[in-house]
Protein backbone atom coordinates (compact mmCIF):
# COMPACT_ATOMS: atom_id res chain seq x y z
CA UNK A 1 0.00 0.00 0.00
CA UNK A 2 2.38 2.63 -1.21
CA UNK A 3 1.09 6.04 -1.39
CA UNK A 4 -0.76 8.23 0.64
CA UNK A 5 -2.82 6.94 3.75
CA UNK A 6 -5.39 9.43 4.66
CA UNK A 7 -6.88 8.75 7.85
CA UNK A 8 -10.08 10.70 9.07
CA UNK A 9 -14.15 10.59 8.40
CA UNK A 10 -17.24 10.35 5.71
CA UNK A 11 -19.84 13.14 6.23
CA UNK A 12 -22.72 13.20 3.96
CA UNK A 13 -23.09 17.15 2.64
CA UNK A 14 -26.77 18.37 2.48
CA UNK A 15 -25.95 21.67 0.12
CA UNK A 16 -28.85 24.10 -0.47
CA UNK A 17 -28.08 26.32 -3.43
CA UNK A 18 -29.96 29.79 -3.12
CA UNK A 19 -31.64 30.71 -6.65
CA UNK A 20 -31.82 34.01 -6.17
CA UNK A 21 -30.04 36.64 -3.38
CA UNK A 22 -30.17 34.93 0.03
CA UNK A 23 -32.62 36.23 3.16
CA UNK A 24 -31.31 34.36 6.25
CA UNK A 25 -34.44 35.41 8.02
CA UNK A 26 -36.67 34.33 4.92
CA UNK A 27 -37.99 31.47 3.00
CA UNK A 28 -35.59 31.16 0.01
CA UNK A 29 -36.20 28.96 -3.68
CA UNK A 30 -33.31 27.03 -4.67
CA UNK A 31 -32.11 23.71 -4.85
CA UNK A 32 -30.73 20.70 -2.31
CA UNK A 33 -28.54 18.35 -2.81
CA UNK A 34 -26.91 15.49 -1.08
CA UNK A 35 -23.40 14.83 -1.74
CA UNK A 36 -20.20 12.47 -0.74
CA UNK A 37 -18.15 14.68 1.76
CA UNK A 38 -16.02 15.23 4.89
CA UNK A 39 -12.72 16.65 4.35
CA UNK A 40 -10.76 13.48 4.70
CA UNK A 41 -12.91 11.58 1.77
CA UNK A 42 -12.59 15.22 -0.19
CA UNK A 43 -9.19 14.60 -0.10
CA UNK A 44 -9.21 10.90 -0.78
CA UNK A 45 -11.07 11.13 -4.03
CA UNK A 46 -8.73 14.50 -4.80
CA UNK A 47 -5.50 12.17 -4.46
CA UNK A 48 -6.94 9.37 -6.57
CA UNK A 49 -8.72 11.98 -9.17
CA UNK A 50 -5.15 12.94 -10.30
CA UNK A 51 -3.78 9.48 -10.54
CA UNK A 52 -1.80 9.31 -7.41
CA UNK A 53 -2.09 6.00 -4.85
CA UNK A 54 -4.16 6.81 -2.08
CA UNK A 55 -6.09 4.45 0.48
CA UNK A 56 -8.53 5.95 2.87
CA UNK A 57 -8.81 4.82 6.53
CA UNK A 58 -12.20 5.85 8.01
CA UNK A 59 -15.76 3.97 8.60
CA UNK A 60 -18.51 3.94 7.17
CA UNK A 61 -22.42 1.95 7.56
CA UNK A 62 -24.23 -0.76 6.19
CA UNK A 63 -26.16 1.22 4.09
CA UNK A 64 -27.14 2.18 0.95
CA UNK A 65 -25.62 5.30 1.15
CA UNK A 66 -22.51 3.90 3.17
CA UNK A 67 -22.05 1.77 0.53
CA UNK A 68 -22.42 4.20 -2.33
CA UNK A 69 -19.74 5.89 -0.57
CA UNK A 70 -17.41 3.09 -0.89
CA UNK A 71 -18.21 2.58 -3.97
CA UNK A 72 -17.50 5.76 -5.62
CA UNK A 73 -14.30 6.22 -3.99
CA UNK A 74 -12.68 2.48 -5.31
CA UNK A 75 -14.31 3.69 -8.84
CA UNK A 76 -11.69 6.70 -8.40
CA UNK A 77 -8.97 4.83 -7.80
CA UNK A 78 -8.76 4.99 -4.00
CA UNK A 79 -8.09 2.02 -2.21
CA UNK A 80 -10.90 1.48 0.71
CA UNK A 81 -9.28 -2.00 2.10
CA UNK A 82 -8.97 0.27 5.78
CA UNK A 83 -12.77 1.49 5.63
CA UNK A 84 -14.57 -0.58 8.59
CA UNK A 85 -18.14 -0.72 8.18
CA UNK A 86 -20.08 0.26 12.09
CA UNK A 87 -23.70 -0.35 12.28
CA UNK A 88 -24.56 3.60 13.22
CA UNK A 89 -22.49 6.23 13.72
CA UNK A 90 -20.16 5.94 11.20
CA UNK A 91 -20.77 8.76 8.63
CA UNK A 92 -21.04 12.53 9.92
CA UNK A 93 -23.69 15.12 8.72
CA UNK A 94 -22.48 18.37 7.16
CA UNK A 95 -25.37 20.97 6.21
CA UNK A 96 -24.51 24.15 4.58
CA UNK A 97 -26.67 27.09 2.62
CA UNK A 98 -24.66 28.81 -0.25
CA UNK A 99 -25.58 32.07 -1.45
CA UNK A 100 -26.45 33.28 -4.60
CA UNK A 101 -22.83 33.56 -5.10
CA UNK A 102 -21.93 30.56 -4.01
CA UNK A 103 -20.18 31.33 -0.69
CA UNK A 104 -21.40 29.53 2.08
CA UNK A 105 -23.81 31.28 4.69
CA UNK A 106 -24.48 29.27 7.04
CA UNK A 107 -23.42 25.82 8.44
CA UNK A 108 -24.01 23.06 11.26
CA UNK A 109 -22.40 19.65 11.20
CA UNK A 110 -23.49 16.15 13.38
CA UNK A 111 -19.69 14.66 14.14
CA UNK A 112 -19.73 10.33 13.70
CA UNK A 113 -18.38 8.32 16.42
CA UNK A 114 -14.72 8.25 16.76
CA UNK A 115 -14.18 5.51 19.05
CA UNK A 116 -14.40 2.50 16.19
CA UNK A 117 -11.53 4.62 14.21
CA UNK A 118 -9.28 5.05 17.33
CA UNK A 119 -9.75 0.75 17.58
CA UNK A 120 -8.90 0.58 14.18
CA UNK A 121 -6.14 2.12 14.42
CA UNK A 122 -5.21 0.48 17.36
CA UNK A 123 -5.82 -3.00 15.82
CA UNK A 124 -4.08 -2.23 11.81
CA UNK A 125 -2.43 1.14 12.37
CA UNK A 126 1.35 -0.17 12.26
CA UNK A 127 0.51 -2.51 9.19
CA UNK A 128 -0.90 0.54 7.38
CA UNK A 129 1.32 3.13 8.46
CA UNK A 130 4.12 1.01 7.78
CA UNK A 131 2.90 0.63 4.02
CA UNK A 132 2.49 3.95 3.22
CA UNK A 133 4.49 7.36 1.91
CA UNK A 134 3.39 10.13 3.59
CA UNK A 135 0.07 10.51 6.17
CA UNK A 136 -2.66 13.31 5.62
CA UNK A 137 -4.41 13.11 9.30
CA UNK A 138 -7.76 14.81 10.22
CA UNK A 139 -6.84 16.51 14.00
CA UNK A 140 -9.25 17.79 16.22
CA UNK A 141 -11.60 14.80 16.09
CA UNK A 142 -9.87 12.15 18.61
CA UNK A 143 -6.55 13.34 20.64
CA UNK A 144 -6.42 9.94 21.38
CA UNK A 145 -6.61 8.78 17.71
CA UNK A 146 -4.39 12.01 16.63
CA UNK A 147 -1.94 10.97 19.48
CA UNK A 148 -1.53 6.93 18.23
CA UNK A 149 -1.47 8.14 14.50
CA UNK A 150 1.89 10.70 15.48
CA UNK A 151 3.57 8.28 17.66
CA UNK A 152 3.59 5.42 14.79
CA UNK A 153 4.30 8.20 11.95
CA UNK A 154 7.46 8.73 14.17
CA UNK A 155 8.54 4.98 15.15
CA UNK A 156 8.38 4.50 10.56
CA UNK A 157 9.55 8.10 9.95
CA UNK A 158 6.66 8.82 7.84
CA UNK A 159 5.78 12.77 7.02
CA UNK A 160 2.48 13.87 8.13
CA UNK A 161 0.22 16.37 7.14
CA UNK A 162 -3.22 17.21 8.36
CA UNK A 163 -6.55 18.81 7.31
CA UNK A 164 -7.78 21.00 9.86
CA UNK A 165 -11.06 20.85 11.64
CA UNK A 166 -11.91 22.93 14.75
CA UNK A 167 -8.72 24.13 16.17
CA UNK A 168 -9.64 22.74 19.61
CA UNK A 169 -7.00 20.17 20.02
CA UNK A 170 -4.58 22.05 17.98
CA UNK A 171 -4.53 24.85 20.27
CA UNK A 172 -4.53 22.28 23.26
CA UNK A 173 -2.15 20.26 22.02
CA UNK A 174 0.84 22.85 20.15
CA UNK A 175 3.24 19.52 20.19
CA UNK A 176 0.87 17.33 17.41
CA UNK A 177 1.32 20.39 15.17
CA UNK A 178 5.03 20.45 15.82
CA UNK A 179 5.17 16.74 14.40
CA UNK A 180 3.86 17.89 11.11
CA UNK A 181 5.62 17.98 8.22
CA UNK A 182 3.71 21.05 6.93
CA UNK A 183 0.93 22.70 8.43
CA UNK A 184 -1.29 24.02 6.00
CA UNK A 185 -4.44 26.79 7.20
CA UNK A 186 -6.44 29.27 6.77
CA UNK A 187 -5.77 32.96 8.01
CA UNK A 188 -8.78 32.87 10.54
CA UNK A 189 -6.90 29.13 12.01
CA UNK A 190 -3.32 31.23 11.90
CA UNK A 191 -4.66 33.65 13.59
CA UNK A 192 -6.09 32.07 16.66
CA UNK A 193 -2.65 29.95 16.47
CA UNK A 194 -0.81 33.67 16.95
CA UNK A 195 -3.08 35.02 18.96
CA UNK A 196 -4.19 37.61 16.18
CA UNK A 197 -6.82 39.37 14.01
CA UNK A 198 -5.57 38.86 10.50
CA UNK A 199 -8.20 39.23 8.82
CA UNK A 200 -7.19 42.67 7.30
CA UNK A 201 -3.39 41.63 7.03
CA UNK A 202 -2.00 42.08 3.16
CA UNK A 203 -0.18 38.84 1.97
CA UNK A 204 3.16 40.59 2.50
CA UNK A 205 2.71 41.34 6.14
CA UNK A 206 0.96 37.72 6.46
CA UNK A 207 4.91 36.31 5.08
CA UNK A 208 6.62 38.90 7.21
CA UNK A 209 4.61 37.68 10.18
CA UNK A 210 5.11 33.58 9.13
CA UNK A 211 8.79 34.16 8.98
CA UNK A 212 9.05 35.93 12.54
CA UNK A 213 5.99 33.11 14.41
CA UNK A 214 7.30 29.82 12.42
CA UNK A 215 9.43 29.01 15.01
CA UNK A 216 6.38 29.12 17.62
CA UNK A 217 4.54 26.70 15.91
CA UNK A 218 7.73 24.01 15.46
CA UNK A 219 6.92 22.41 12.42
CA UNK A 220 9.16 22.88 9.66
CA UNK A 221 7.04 24.35 6.82
CA UNK A 222 3.29 26.47 6.80
CA UNK A 223 1.27 27.32 4.32
CA UNK A 224 -1.64 29.81 5.07
CA UNK A 225 -4.45 30.53 2.84
CA UNK A 226 -6.11 34.04 2.30
CA UNK A 227 -8.85 33.35 -0.47
CA UNK A 228 -8.72 35.77 -2.83
CA UNK A 229 -5.50 37.26 -1.64
CA UNK A 230 -3.73 33.99 -2.52
CA UNK A 231 -1.85 32.10 -0.30
CA UNK A 232 2.00 32.50 1.46
CA UNK A 233 4.44 29.69 2.47
CA UNK A 234 7.66 29.52 4.73
CA UNK A 235 10.16 26.86 4.89
CA UNK A 236 12.12 27.21 8.21
CA UNK A 237 14.84 24.68 7.49
CA UNK A 238 15.73 26.55 4.08
CA UNK A 239 14.88 30.13 4.63
CA UNK A 240 12.26 29.84 1.26
CA UNK A 241 9.22 31.77 1.34
CA UNK A 242 7.03 33.39 -0.88
CA UNK A 243 3.57 34.55 -2.04
CA UNK A 244 1.35 32.45 -4.41
CA UNK A 245 -1.96 34.45 -5.74
CA UNK A 246 -5.16 33.10 -6.37
CA UNK A 247 -6.00 32.21 -9.92
CA UNK A 248 -9.28 34.20 -11.25
CA UNK A 249 -11.91 31.80 -11.40
CA UNK A 250 -15.93 32.20 -12.01
CA UNK A 251 -17.01 30.24 -8.17
CA UNK A 252 -19.69 28.17 -8.87
CA UNK A 253 -19.18 26.67 -4.61
CA UNK A 254 -16.56 27.33 -2.32
CA UNK A 255 -17.10 24.37 -0.68
CA UNK A 256 -14.29 21.99 -0.60
CA UNK A 257 -11.56 24.30 -1.98
CA UNK A 258 -9.62 23.92 0.89
CA UNK A 259 -9.42 20.35 0.89
CA UNK A 260 -8.37 20.34 -2.42
CA UNK A 261 -5.63 22.49 -1.97
CA UNK A 262 -4.15 20.51 0.62
CA UNK A 263 -4.33 17.54 -1.89
CA UNK A 264 -2.60 19.39 -4.38
CA UNK A 265 0.19 20.44 -1.71
CA UNK A 266 0.45 17.25 -0.49
CA UNK A 267 0.38 15.41 -3.63
CA UNK A 268 3.29 17.94 -4.70
CA UNK A 269 5.38 17.42 -2.01
CA UNK A 270 5.33 13.54 -2.93
CA UNK A 271 6.59 14.06 -6.19
CA UNK A 272 9.78 15.85 -4.97
CA UNK A 273 8.39 19.70 -5.89
CA UNK A 274 9.33 22.58 -3.90
CA UNK A 275 6.90 23.72 -1.64
CA UNK A 276 6.81 26.76 -4.03
CA UNK A 277 5.42 24.32 -7.01
CA UNK A 278 3.44 22.40 -4.03
CA UNK A 279 1.84 25.42 -3.57
CA UNK A 280 1.10 26.26 -7.39
CA UNK A 281 -0.46 22.62 -7.63
CA UNK A 282 -3.14 23.00 -4.41
CA UNK A 283 -3.95 26.73 -5.92
CA UNK A 284 -4.68 25.29 -9.31
CA UNK A 285 -6.75 22.14 -7.50
CA UNK A 286 -8.65 24.39 -5.73
CA UNK A 287 -9.52 26.55 -8.34
CA UNK A 288 -10.91 23.28 -10.35
CA UNK A 289 -12.90 22.49 -7.73
CA UNK A 290 -14.60 26.02 -6.76
CA UNK A 291 -15.67 25.91 -10.57
CA UNK A 292 -17.91 22.80 -9.89
CA UNK A 293 -21.02 22.10 -7.47
CA UNK A 294 -19.38 18.85 -6.33
CA UNK A 295 -16.81 18.71 -3.15
CA UNK A 296 -13.75 17.71 -5.31
CA UNK A 297 -12.73 18.07 -8.99
CA UNK A 298 -11.51 15.79 -11.98
CA UNK A 299 -8.74 17.43 -12.93
CA UNK A 300 -7.43 17.13 -16.61
CA UNK A 301 -4.96 13.53 -16.90
CA UNK A 302 -1.96 15.65 -17.97
CA UNK A 303 -2.64 17.94 -14.63
CA UNK A 304 1.24 17.31 -13.40
CA UNK A 305 2.89 18.09 -16.53
CA UNK A 306 2.37 21.71 -15.81
CA UNK A 307 4.82 21.48 -12.35
CA UNK A 308 7.38 19.69 -13.94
Amino acid sequence: MAGTLVIGFVFVDIKGFAAGNYNPRGRNLGEIRFIHGGVSRNVAENIANTGMPVSFASLTEDSALGNDVVKRLWAHGCDTTYMRTVAQGGIGTWMVILDESGDVAGQISSPPDTAALEQLISEQGNEMIAQCDSIILELDTSECLDEAVLALAKKHGKPVYTVVGNMSIILARPDFVSALDCFVCNEIEAGRMFDLDLTKTSPEQMLALLKERIASVGCRAMVITMGERGAVYYESDTGLGGITPAIPTALVDSTGAGDAFLSGIVMGLSRGLPLSRAVDAGTALASATIQTDESCAAPDMHFWEQFQ
